[in-house]
């Protein structure tokens, strides 16, 4: 077999479910960096309203230039369509969402995404309803209503609509993501990058505001370990798991980013950021831990199968 064809092979090959789970897992905790390069002092000096669309733009031409030279099987698809759409607006409404507000309550918001996920496969895939997928649902609402409730008293604020918005958009690229994961990996997420290049351009030249050497290292490491690596990871387990599982296995993320921006940067959420996100977690523990654990052996004991 020649060296070639042997590269298609392992590229093409599904990974077992073990190996899926830990892609997943490893995407998560790379993820979960994003506050330490958001919130760096180092760009204090851009413009708040400003900064989450260039730090966007900066971090997608990275991972864009890093995933270019990989693609080896371009292909058109009309699911790469709603990709490149649903990925640059998550890539700049998290980002803005975390640049005006604590990286706690961006994430956590983004982290409402499986209900979201439920709702896409419910509505517009006309998936079959499965009772307890209504749990984390309900969970989700509560908790953000809880985000919702405190941040808003006063008046409507940009950042938890930004954070709103960017997890229906990483729902979107989940199940975007899931429907292509026969597609070269590297091909579908360039792409991703490429179209919030695009997206960003004309208004990143009028904004006028360029990194320094120090800041153009920094977000270097931002677009390649950040997000090039872990997104690559993500469509490698989606080619195993299903995209529920995998925003799951994706809550370390939220889990993590929060304690990272304290150890390193000393923010603290409002303990109503707290409240809301462990309303979320506990519904997707709920549903994934508890409830498959005892959904599953129950129905193997009566031969039937379970839902995927």
């Amino acid at each position: 077999m020649d060296t070639d064809r042997l590269e298609n092979n392992v590229r093409t090959s599904h990974p077992s479910q073990s190996a899926a789970r830990l892609a997943m897992l490893a995407a998560a905790v790379l993820w979960s960096t994003s506050g330490l390069f958001a919130k760096a002092p180092l760009f204090a000096e851009w413009p708040a309203d400003a900064r989450g669309g260039l730090l966007a733009f900066w971090r997608s031409t990275f991972a864009a230039l890093v995933l270019l030279p990989l693609i080896r099987r371009p292909r058109w698809r009309r699911g790469l369509v709603p990709l490149g759409v649903a990925f640059a607006g998550m890539n700049i409404t998290y980002l803005t969402a975390m640049s005006l507000s604590t990286a706690a309550n961006a994430i956590w918001l983004q982290s409402t995404a499986p209900g979201w996920v439920f709702l896409i496969g419910v509505f517009l895939l006309r998936e079959p309803v499965v009772g307890r997928d209504l749990v984390p649902l309900i969970f989700a609402m509560a908790g953000v209503g809880t985000i919702l409730g405190f941040e808003l008293q006063d008046k409507i604020h940009l950042d938890v609509l930004f954070g709103a918005a960017s997890g229906i958009c990483y729902a979107t690229v989940v199940v975007s993501m899931r429907s292509l994961r026969g597609e070269d990996s590297a091909w579908v997420v360039a792409l991703g990058h490429v179209a919030t290049v695009v997206v960003l351009l004309p208004w990143v030249v009028g904004q006028g505001v360029w990194p320094s050497p120090e800041q153009l290292l920094v977000l270097a490491g931002f677009g390649i370990f950040q997000m090039a690596i872990p997104y690559v990871l993500l469509l490698r387990a989606l080619r195993t798991i299903h995209s529920q599982e995998a925003a799951v296995i994706g809550l370390v993320e939220p889990v993590l980013m929060p304690l990272w921006v304290f150890l390193v940067w000393r923010e603290i959420p409002a303990w109503w950021t707290a409240a809301g996100a462990a309303m979320i977690l506990a519904g997707l523990l709920l549903r994934y831990v508890v409830l498959e654990r005892w959904y599953n052996p129950v129905m193997a004991k009566g031969k039937i199968h379970a839902d995927p």
